[in-house]
């Protein structure tokens, strides 16, 4: 019996709920430390500023990892009209200020409609750990290289929902179903753009993967490696 209960708890996958600053890689090590485990992963990067689910995969159920990457996700947040940073959130300073006089949210709603929804390309932001020439891409902006001096390839999303509303404007609060390798802070940028101005994200948290939502989710502090989440059979 002691066996089957190890067996059932080693090979699971937990619901967690990403506190702001860790990265994705801290909350692994932080988990594999409090939990024991001998092979574990998550399944989706979140950003060190952005907070919410992420699912962590342990034993043999770090296969499932590519299946839960697969799923949709939905965000919510809030970006701010008028100004930007490399990082296009606020792990960098601010580098440029804009108008937004011509700016109504008729007309982003417009762009939205026209440029962001559905099948979109987009560049992901050179602060993000995708790997160019050995190397981070946050390693080359920390080392003063720019966006336009990197060759960054082009990646293809598909946005399902893109909801806005806003009571301070030009902070916009949103909300953004979409699929696997969406850069929400390049959507961010480049609403920025389109609208002939410039933008950054102040806030976001991952609210679901899939039919898998944050509010199921543990908090590290109060992690249990007895309350996990099950597969379905299918």
């Amino acid at each position: 019996m002691v066996e089957q209960v190890e067996e059932r708890i080693e090979n699971q996958f937990y619901l967690i709920d990403k506190p702001l600053t860790w990265t994705s890689f801290d909350v692994v090590r932080k988990l594999k430390n409090l939990g024991r485990f001998k092979k574990i992963g998550h399944a989706g990067t979140l950003d060190p500023l952005a907070s919410g689910l992420l699912i962590i995969c342990v034993g043999k159920h770090t296969k499932k990892i590519d299946y839960f990457q697969s799923l949709p996700k939905t965000y919510t947040g809030t970006l701010v009209l008028g100004k930007t940073t490399p990082s296009v959130d606020l792990e960098t300073a601010f580098d440029q200020e804009y108008s937004i006089d011509h700016i109504t949210i008729e007309k982003i709603k417009e762009v939205i409609q026209q440029r962001l929804l559905g099948e979109i390309k987009q560049i992901p932001p050179i602060y993000s750990a995708i790997k160019l020439d050995g190397k981070r891409l946050y390693t080359h902006a920390r080392q003063g290289v720019t966006a336009d001096e990197l060759q960054i390839k082009i990646r293809e999303a598909i946005i399902y929902r893109f909801e806005i509303e806003t009571t301070n404007f030009p902070e916009i609060e949103f909300e953004i179903e979409c699929s696997k390798g969406t850069y929400i802070r390049s959507m961010v940028r480049d609403l920025g753009e389109f609208l002939d101005s410039g933008a950054y994200l102040k806030k976001l948290v991952r609210t679901k993967i899939g039919d898998y939502a944050v509010d199921k989710a543990q908090s590290i502090e109060s992690f249990n490696k007895e309350n996990y989440a099950t597969l379905s059979e299918s």
